[in-house]
């Protein structure tokens, strides 16, 4: 997993509230279990004029004019706005995937769905909930100006908007070292890989026959 330490990005704003997981990745590209490839479905519905499914080629399908994404002020966005409860619907860690395969690195919304919000750290998503006014004015300031870029500064948990003001955020200390470090739950086990090895060499010592063939 790539770390999150310092990123400046360009900001797409969706001033919507209640996103559900569906709406950012619809439930026909649930079949796939890669975590990459999902982008260019994100938000399928919302961006496309037709309907999209896995294997059809979306070259060439007709881009919703009014969707915020497909409008070139927006297009490389990294950083995503969006109003309360971003996330909410099923589980799926696809909504994730799709938004980091597009090119997202931070969400910023009044609040989350509790198990996207989990599984955009599990996947180096950083997910900031800021009080409602501020999203707000965020919104506003990024409507107002074209090619609107905001830094975030995960160390000193702050984010910096272009005019210079800072506005700070809370993370649990646990999610900003594995984001700092780039680390997932796999990454987070190897760390323990010398102790992980000892112990299997001793339970192949004192109880072999666990480890006898099984034909």
């Amino acid at each position: 997993m790539e770390p999150f330490r310092t990123f400046t990005a360009l900001v797409a704003p969706l001033d919507r509230a209640n996103v559900d997981t569906d709406a950012i990745i619809p439930k026909q590209f649930l079949k796939s279990i890669q975590r990459s490839g999902f982008g260019p479905n994100l938000f399928d519905e919302w961006r496309y004029l037709d309907r999209g499914d896995p294997g059809k080629p979306n070259q060439g399908r007709p881009l919703n004019p009014d969707f915020i994404l497909n409008q070139p002020r927006y297009q490389g966005a990294g950083i995503l706005v969006t109003g309360a409860n971003f996330g909410c619907g099923s589980s799926r860690e696809h909504a994730p995937w799709a938004l980091l395969d597009y090119g997202f690195r931070a969400i910023i919304a009044p609040s989350f769905a509790d198990i996207f919000f989990n599984n955009c750290f599990k996947n180096g998503i950083l997910a900031i909930t800021l009080m409602a006014g501020i999203v707000n004015e965020l919104l506003q300031q990024i409507e107002q100006q074209p090619g609107y870029q905001l830094t975030i500064d995960l160390a000193e948990q702050r984010i910096i908007t272009m005019t210079g003001d800072s506005i700070p955020f809370q993370i649990d200390p646990f999610r900003q070292y594995c984001l700092l470090n780039g680390m997932d739950d796999i990454g987070l086990t190897l760390q323990h890989l010398p102790q992980i090895e000892q112990h299997e060499a001793r339970c192949r010592t004192e109880f072999p026959w666990l480890f006898l063939p099984t034909s």
